[in-house]
């Protein structure tokens, strides 16, 4: 029995040794990633015998080649590649996606045709088989909508904004779009209508065409494009049937002078594989301005050009940007497959039980089976970050390459030449991308630059971009049939329908364009009153007519519908009053004057007088005397230069200075006060409380309004006038009879018009009535046309040029430039002359005054100093009967001297004081001598 318990817990002891590296060795086998496939299926669907599946096939073939020689990438996997033709079918195209799925592919490189796209997306994401697309550029297949669809080259929304750009750039506002009616045509059409109305222009045009379409459909479609105004064509067709478009372009002549061509990527494609240009083809494209997917250079591209000459399968000497594509499409998979490996991925499918055979159909679907490790093979695709062919390839989150860009080719001769680069980072411009990369982005329209173009034509200038529809249907021209104002525009009995000022205009401008422009003139109207101009304009918005010719004054809210050619006429709204002639005052003497300046004359008048008879008083006898007499002389003197009759002399200099200034002053005074007399008492005065538009507003009075005139609106919504205050006035007997009656008698305080009615009206009137305050908004009179109708723009341009050549002016001398009425109710407040027109005259003039007498008092002092210094001096010399004190000190000359003696000496003539001084000085150098021997004996021995 012990024995046996013996061999028992030998057996475990073992046991246990035995169970510790067991664990070991299931852990380590549990951690070590499973082993890769030798082989994986890579499936590759697209039109082999096309313009880019010519350029693909080969650059798919390497790509797959150089990741099964280079041990580092897959590491013992190999890509098998399974190869399929759609042959440019829809149909086939499916059935062989189909037929791929069937083969068991972790993925699909894939089909340039986005409307294969369409339907094998579906296919892929029930599937969970990433489909990576180097060719299939509709903007509309979406991440959102297609999970497993992932597009490895630019979506074409780059594109089209791009296209609408370069319209942009060139100034065009309407564009004719030709596509082919496809998932890819169509959608990137939309595109680009969506990018245009950012930029204000528009699409005029769609012109489809079947992707089977024969010549003659094509013929037709151009026929009917040429026929429409528009000259700028936006070409987005297929590569293998684009040429065609132009062939027939060609032979339809539209592709010489004025005429634009914009093409998308597809000509580049075509042309970029073609080993060698066709003459006859390049001849069918000159001028024409394509957009081409941009690549860096780079050494990697650099070599692959240089190897694909000895490249298997390959068709072309040369290559279009798609091969670069779809051989980045290869790698990205590659690198993506290697990661999802070292991530533990595997390689297995499994049924679907939706696509078993049910019974009762004849499907056999059940060949078809999910990916299990799809989803976790996607996210590696879409983190994947590296620089292939094409340059760095990383993916945003719309699924989206980064950066992308295009180069503007324009096609001259024999060559394609660069005329710059568009990103959707800093626009159009003649940097290369990668350069602006590295500064901040700059969209802004003066940033934007290209080369010159070499246009259809052969011609550097610009084309307008647009002619007028030779159609034969001419324009349909609203003219306002006014009552009021026949002058300007009116009913016309002769074949033209309407004549008056703006008829006379429009027809000078329209004799400037360089293309004939057939119009029609259409009464707008009823004639027994004028017609809203606010309806007029909406009705041209609405396109019930083609334009508006007549006296519409431009407005912003007008602005926001519809396009106003340069104004013709400047207006504005202007105040008119009723005048009555008042008789003058009996002291309209004192009107030229406001107060404030009679006042400061008049101080100025006596301040000037002192100032001279200061400066005079010492030294011209003429200004001394008794007290009496010098006040009466100050004032005399005073008021006498105000005629230029003073009898006194001036001797000295300071008094003649100011004398002089003072004279140059009063002449402008007289002059000035003698022209506001003049103009106070012949000019009419006016007696009308309305003085302008504010103290209109401000009253309470009726205001006569012109008929179907933008102002009844502007007063009410922008001066907030009551409705029920506004007169409507509908003919010049309404004008006359309201003004005449007043607001007591029924009529109108005054009348709110445009200056150029108003003036016609004063005339009319013989200037019984007069135009108060100032003109309170500008603006003016142009012609109407829809939004964006370049016709607006070319008028403009003849307008300008009627005007320099002075062709304006003659045309409104003969229409409505009669003679002008001028006035305001109160010229006299106008007249008057202020202190703000001579504060500065005033000002040199006390400064001056100012300055002469400090200078007199100093000269003053100084001899005043003198002469009391001299005083002194002999005071000293003279014997003392007794020492001062020595305690009491003495006080300074100046100090002791009384205000009388400064007075005293003031009044002395100004020569007896230079005699004193003289007399004086004479004495002290007699007693100079003295003073010396004095002063040496005293000295100490």
């Amino acid at each position: 029995m012990e024995g046996h318990l013996h061999i028992l817990k030998v057996l475990v002891m073992f046991i246990s040794c035995l169970w510790v590296p067991m664990e070991v060795i299931g852990i380590t086998r549990n951690t070590t990633a499973p082993a890769r496939p030798r082989v994986v299926n890579v499936g590759a669907l697209f039109t082999l015998n096309s313009a880019i599946g010519r350029s693909a096939k080969p650059a798919i073939i390497a790509a797959v080649d150089d990741i099964n020689s280079d041990s580092s990438v897959l590491k013992g996997t190999k890509m098998n590649l399974i190869l399929l033709d759609t042959n440019c079918s829809g149909f086939l195209g499916t059935v062989e996606a189909m037929q791929l799925m069937e083969r068991d592919v972790i993925a699909a490189i894939g089909p340039q045709s986005s409307g294969i796209a369409h339907v094998i997306s579906h296919v892929v994401s029930e599937l969970h088989v990433p489909l990576l697309s180097f060719g299939a550029t509709d903007p509309t297949l979406s991440a959102l909508q297609y999970p497993y669809f992932l597009r490895t080259t630019t979506s074409d929304y780059f594109q089209m904004y791009a296209a609408a750009d370069l319209v942009e750039y060139f100034g065009w506002k309407e564009v004719v779009a030709i596509f082919v009616d496809d998932h890819y045509g169509r959608n990137g059409i939309s595109i680009l209508g969506d990018a245009l109305a950012k930029n204000r222009a528009k699409i005029s045009y769609k012109a489809a065409f079947n992707p089977g379409a024969t010549s003659s459909d094509i013929d037709r479609l151009l026929v009917e494009m040429n026929l429409m105004e528009s000259r700028v064509f936006v070409i987005h067709v297929n590569p293998d049937s684009g040429l065609k478009v132009f062939s027939i372009a060609k032979r339809l002549g539209m592709m010489g002078n004025g005429y634009v061509w914009i093409s998308t990527d597809w000509l580049p494609s075509v042309l970029d594989s073609s080993d060698t240009v066709n003459p006859d083809t390049m001849d069918l494209i000159q001028g024409v301005i394509a957009l081409r997917h941009h690549t860096p250079d780079s050494d990697i591209k650099k070599k692959f050009t240089s190897r694909w000459r000895n490249l298997k399968d390959k068709e072309t000497p040369k290559f279009n940007s798609y091969a670069l594509y779809s051989y980045d499409s290869v790698w990205l998979l590659a690198r993506a497959l290697d990661a999802f490996f070292d991530d533990g991925g595997t390689v297995t499918f499994s049924d679907d039980p939706r696509l078993q055979d049910r019974s009762g159909t004849s499907l056999q679907l059940s060949v078809l089976r999910i990916f299990n490790e799809g989803p976790k093979l996607l996210q590696k695709l879409i983190a994947t970050n590296f620089t292939g062919l094409t340059g760095p390839i990383q993916f945003d989150s719309e699924k989206d390459l980064i950066r992308p860009a295009y180069d503007v080719l324009n096609i001259d001769g024999t060559s394609l030449r660069l005329l710059g680069y568009w990103s959707n980072y800093s626009g159009l411009s003649t940097v290369a991308p990668e350069i602006l990369y590295t500064k901040p982005p700059n969209t802004s329209t003066s940033n934007q630059h290209l080369y010159s173009v070499i246009w259809p034509g052969e011609t550097t200038t610009k084309p307008r971009g647009w002619v007028f529809p030779n159609n034969g249907k001419p324009l349909q021209i609203a003219v306002p049939y006014r009552v009021t104002y026949a002058e300007i525009v009116t009913k016309d009995e002769g074949p033209r329908g309407a004549k008056g000022y703006c008829i006379d205009i429009f027809e000078a401008a329209i004799g400037l364009l360089p293309y004939p422009v057939p119009h029609e003139y259409i009464l707008y109207g009823d004639g027994r009153r004028n017609p809203s101009f606010s309806n007029l304009v909406n009705d041209v918005a609405q396109s019930k007519y083609d334009a508006a010719v007549g006296d519409i004054t431009i407005t912003t809210n007008r602005t926001r519908s519809v396009d106003f050619t340069q104004p013709y006429l400047e207006s504005g709204l202007v105040v008119v009053v009723h005048v009555k002639e008042i008789k003058s005052s009996p002291w309209s003497f004192l009107k030229p004057f406001t107060w404030q300046m009679w006042v400061l004359t008049c101080v100025f008048f006596l301040f000037v007088g002192a100032v001279i008879w200061i400066l005079e008083h010492r030294m011209n006898h003429e200004f001394r005397g008794p007290p009496r007499q010098q006040l009466i002389m100050i004032f005399w003197f005073s008021f006498s230069t105000m005629f230029f009759s003073h009898r006194q002399d001036t001797v000295s200099t300071l008094g003649r200075l100011v004398l002089i200034l003072w004279l140059f002053v009063v002449l402008i005074i007289n002059s000035s006060y003698t022209a506001s007399l003049t103009s106070i008492l012949t000019v009419q005065q006016l007696s009308s409380k309305v003085q302008g538009i504010d103290s209109l507003v401000s009253s309470t009075d009726p205001i006569g309004i012109q008929d179907g005139s933008f102002a009844y609106n502007y007063l009410i919504d922008e001066l907030n006038v009551a409705e029920s205050r506004l007169r409507i006035m509908k003919s010049q007997n309404d004008y006359i009879s309201a003004l005449q009656k007043g607001p007591s008698g029924g009529g109108v305080a005054a009348i709110v018009d445009e200056r150029p009615y108003v003036e016609l009206f004063l005339s009319n009137t013989k200037c019984k009535f007069r135009i108060v305050g100032m003109e309170f908004t500008k603006s003016g009179w142009g012609f109407v046309f829809p939004r964006d109708s370049p016709l607006a723009v070319d008028l403009s341009t003849a307008i300008l040029q009627l005007s320099e050549k002075g062709e304006l002016q003659r045309i409104q001398n003969k229409w409505i430039s009669h003679d002008k009425c001028f006035g305001q109710t109160n010229p006299i407040d106008e007249n008057q002359l202020r202190l703000t027109s001579f504060w500065g005259l005033f000002l040199i003039c006390g400064v001056v005054c100012l300055l002469s007498l400090v200078f007199f008092f100093c000269r003053v002092c100084w001899q005043y100093s003198r002469y009391s210094a001299e005083r002194e001096k002999h005071d000293i010399e003279e014997p003392e009967p007794a020492p001062a004190p020595a305690a009491a000190p003495a006080c300074p000359v100046i100090r002791c001297t009384s205000f009388k003696d400064m007075i005293d000496f003031m009044d002395k003539k100004e020569d007896e004081i230079k005699e004193v001084l003289r007399r004086k000085s004479r004495e002290s150098k007699r007693h100079c001598p003295s003073q010396v021997s004095v002063g040496q004996s005293s000295s100490p021995t």
